[in-house]
């Protein structure tokens, strides 16, 4: 079905959904066009009264567009070379947008001053098979400026660094690693709404969301066909960029997560979030996805009086988590008020969202919302702002206990990822045990980088293993590696010391991507019955080293075998090694 073009009264046509430009629209955009539709017809809003749920409104600058501003401006050279993403980011953002589209964006600026999120829209974007899901930039923009001529400055900076970010390394990277070229790209733009109130100086939404039909990590009464659900105060990138934030099963929204004590629960809540800067202007800094962004406490939210509906509060005497924010003490956001006392039908229509998107596109999905729950008891609202599919293999492999307790399983797990047998590979990149500093993750991230770059140039593909939460964006969960730093790891292992104990990944972009990859993904939780051999990687042949970590190679090829059904997985040894 053909989109309608834009309209210069944007948010007055009674068009919701426009495009500008003739080209494509992106994996994402028509991944949205497809939600719109059949959310219109699969959702009844009766069954959800006080939400209102729909896609907030948006245009698409089409790929024609994007092709034109490369033609025009002589930039297909510069963006194919291999020079530092700030250079190619600063030549674009030099670089003028097509006259043809100039007055379209003016139109759109002049009316709208609300918060827009300027987002990526590429033609592999959320394809089942290595979707790019979070390679590409998303940048928001608070649109308050005065001056219709500040913000339309503002909004051009935005789509001509989303553009830039098609050629900056990791994305490079990562098309090399699907066994395309850089240059088969090409890039619409989606202009949208940002949902979400205004508290003085912050604009957020009360509530984002990542929710996927299939649980790769089921705990307790759970299920993995009954899915899994990341919640977090404040914009969603707190969630996929592997943060701190709720999970929950949508069939169990009562049960609290599988934490050791309140203590542990207390260390692991959310204690900061994003925004939209709607305060005094940052510096001037086009090229910085967060120019915008700011991070705000808990004490914010509590000002703001959004902590009110989402958290519940410590009982020092008791020992124990009360819902609600009546009282004082340490707040915990596990979303009590809206999954326990059921304020608000969220879960019913995050799992009628899942259900619906699942039989329209005949996989399994993973869908992004947020919600804004206005002060004063006006509607609430649900928008829906992603779905991709997911990969889930059902290809029959075998991993029995016999294996697992194998003396020649250099790597065990019953939590793990993926479905298959891989075979071949000698050489393991890991961080050493001994040597590991949760202070000094971005460092290891740049040493695994290193070694990661010297077995790519060799064509050799490797296990990886490491602590905490691989990609996150936060140091103190783990290694904040991007796809690029890692992209020649075949296996990868993901497991705790008692400095680096933090609950498992899931539904991070990067996550998303592994999973479309294939990469078997082994998690070693604390207190697992089976784990790492570290005697036996110990006694392999060092091959290079740096502070935090070594590269070892097996004197006879590793097995990697990992079971689907069952969530065994296991990395054996050779009849030599």
């Amino acid at each position: 079905m053909e989109l309608p073009p834009f309209s210069r009264r944007f948010l007055d046509s009674g068009e919701a959904f426009t495009t500008i430009g003739t080209g494509a629209i992106g994996g994402k955009a028509a991944g949205l066009r497809g939600a719109r539709d059949f959310l219109a017809s699969g959702l009844d809003p009766r069954r959800f009264p006080g939400l209102a749920i729909g896609i907030p409104t948006l245009s698409v600058i089409a790929t024609d567009v994007f092709d034109a501003f490369l033609r025009y401006n002589d930039l297909l050279g510069l963006a194919l070379s291999r020079e530092p993403d700030h250079r190619i980011a600063h030549a674009f953002q030099r670089a003028d947008l097509p006259a043809e589209i100039v007055g379209d964006l003016w139109a759109l600026i002049r009316q709208m001053t609300k918060p827009l999120a300027v987002r990526s829209s590429s033609l592999l974007e959320d394809s089942l098979r290595h979707p790019f899901a979070g390679v590409y930039a998303t940048k928001m923009i608070p649109n308050n400026q005065p001056g219709v001529e500040a913000r339309f400055r503002k909004l051009t900076e935005a789509i001509k660094f989303v553009y830039a970010s098609t050629f900056f390394a990791e994305a490079r990277d990562y098309a090399v690693s699907t066994g395309r070229a850089p240059g088969d790209e090409k890039m619409a733009v989606i202009l949208q709404e940002v949902v979400g109130c205004r508290h003085g100086p912050r604009f957020y939404p009360d509530v984002s969301g990542v929710a996927r039909s299939w649980n790769f990590y089921p705990t307790g009464a759970a299920e993995p066909a009954e899915g899994v659900v990341n919640l977090a105060l404040g914009l969603g990138k707190t969630i996929v960029d592997g943060g701190r934030s709720w999970t929950y099963s949508p069939a169990h929204p009562r049960a609290t997560p599988p934490y050791g004590s309140v203590r542990e629960l207390l260390d692991q809540t959310q204690t900061d979030f994003w925004a939209v800067n709607m305060g005094a202007p940052p510096a001037y800094d086009p090229i910085a996805e967060t120019e915008h962004l700011l991070h705000a406490s808990l004490a914010d939210a509590e000002e703001d009086g959004t902590l009110r509906r989402l958290a519940s509060t410590y009982d020092g005497g008791s020992d124990r988590v009360v819902d609600g924010t009546a009282q004082k003490g340490p707040r915990v956001l596990n979303f009590a008020p809206l999954l326990v006392r059921e304020d608000l039908p969220l879960n019913g229509a995050v799992k009628a969202a899942l259900a619906t998107c699942e039989q329209a596109t005949g996989a399994k999905v993973e869908i992004e919302f947020a919600v804004s729950l206005p002060p004063g008891g006006d509607e609430a609202r649900f928008g829906f702002l992603q779905v991709r599919p997911m990969a889930v293999s059902a290809r029959p492999v075998d991993v029995d206990e016999a294996e697992l307790a194998s003396e020649v399983a250099v790597v065990a797990s019953d939590r793990a990822l993926g479905n298959g047998v891989i075979e071949g590979l000698c050489d393991v990149v890991y961080v050493k045990p001994d040597a590991f500093e949760p202070a000094r993750t971005r460092a290891i991230a740049d040493e695994i980088a290193e070694l990661n770059r010297g077995l790519l140039e060799r064509g050799r593909r490797y296990v990886l293993i490491g602590f905490g939460r691989w990609g996150s964006s936060d140091p103190w969960l783990g290694i904040p590696v991007n796809w690029s730093q890692i992209s020649g790891a075949k296996v990868i292992v993901e497991a705790t010391l008692p400095s680096m104990n933090v609950e498992l990944s899931q539904g991070a972009h990067f996550f998303h991507n592994l999973i479309s990859f294939d990469i078997p993904y082994l998690a070693v939780p604390p207190q697992a019955p089976r784990g790492i051999d570290w005697a036996a990687i110990s006694r392999f042949e060092t091959r290079a080293e740096t502070h935090f970590a070594r590269h070892v190679e097996a004197s006879a090829p590793l097995r990697v075998k990992v079971d689907g059904r069952s969530r065994r997985g296991v990395v054996l040894r050779g009849a030599t090694s």
